[in-house]
């Protein structure tokens, strides 16, 4: 498919509250390195600033970022803030909080009293003076785990002005109810994709498109690569409904889960400007019902 004149607009908007973004999105993670947080080959920082403009160019409207995104070289919020402020008006920044690295890059889970401190620290990299929509992410068995103290914490500052919108991560429907007891829930940003998902991940797919909310799959195209990168792209389905379309195998995968609901978005990530063009060209994308047979 010809990709150059397509923009983000082509895969029709959702909203988040009362933040209307196009369903094709950006995810900073590998903004800092070819490899996850701080392993891998530093980015260049020139390319990955022309990047993220270049995707705002394309008419992305929701970039997806987190305060713990960073390598020993790269920060994914310093290279947001240098690259797009003053930023559009219409730009929805997504960042999340409850992991946590320390300077040196060490991991913790941040108790309900350091969420603040966490809020505080990309409002710095950012440069806002708040944050659109944070999401609290579930550490650890989200069967047995409870997320009361943590995202009361966040409606706490929500209500202080801090937050525009909540959110949350890695959650079961159950926690997902529990969330939405405390404050409403703008969006779900679970590990979704094609041959990366289970019955219950449909069953929570389909309960956020009931309530309104959206449902932000995370490793779209990585699949069971995760941070490592695509391990579906040699699918032979896949392939065969790529050749169809005159398509790359990474761009089937981001259609097919665009076309799993008008409240799913995607967020491809990448620091390579021309997959970028590619990634936002994949909102155009239309499969027909044989092709989501056989892939799903």
């Amino acid at each position: 498919m010809t990709s150059e004149a397509i923009t983000a607009s082509a895969a029709g908007t959702w909203t988040l509250g009362d933040l209307t973004v196009n369903r094709i999105g950006f995810g900073a993670m590998r903004l800092t390195g070819s490899g996850a947080f701080d392993h891998g080959t530093p980015s260049d920082r020139d390319r990955v600033i022309g990047v993220l403009r270049r995707a705002v160019e394309l008419g992305v409207n929701h970039i997806d970022t987190a305060a713990f995104y960073f390598s020993s070289l790269r920060s994914a919020n310093e290279l947001i803030d240098r690259a797009l402020a003053p930023y559009p008006e219409d730009l929805v920044i997504t960042t999340k909080v409850g992991p946590g690295r320390d300077p040196s890059g060490a991991w913790f889970k941040a108790t309900p009293e350091q969420l603040r401190g966490q809020v505080e620290e990309n409002l710095r990299q950012l440069g806002r003076d708040h944050l659109d929509v944070v999401n609290y992410r579930v550490q650890g068995d989200p069967e047995t785990t409870s997320l009361a103290q943590h995202f009361g914490a966040l409606a706490d500052l929500r209500d202080a002005g801090l937050i525009r919108h909540l959110g949350v991560s890695n959650v079961t429907p159950g926690l997902l109810a529990e969330a939405q007891a405390i404050a409403p829930v703008v969006c779900v940003q679970n590990r979704y994709g094609l041959g990366a998902r289970s019955a219950d991940d449909d069953d929570l797919l389909r309960a956020c498109g009931e309530q309104g909310i959206a449902f932000v799959p995370f490793f779209a195209i990585a699949g069971e690569g995760r941070e490592a990168g695509a391990s579906a792209t040699d699918n032979d389905k896949v392939l065969d409904v790529a050749r169809a379309h005159g398509a790359t195998a990474a761009q089937i995968l981001l259609a097919w889960t665009l076309h799993q609901g008008p409240h799913v978005l995607a967020i491809p990530g990448t620091g390579n400007p021309d997959h970028l063009v590619a990634n936002v060209a994949a909102g155009a994308l239309r499969l027909s019902q044989d092709e989501l047979a056989r892939l799903g």
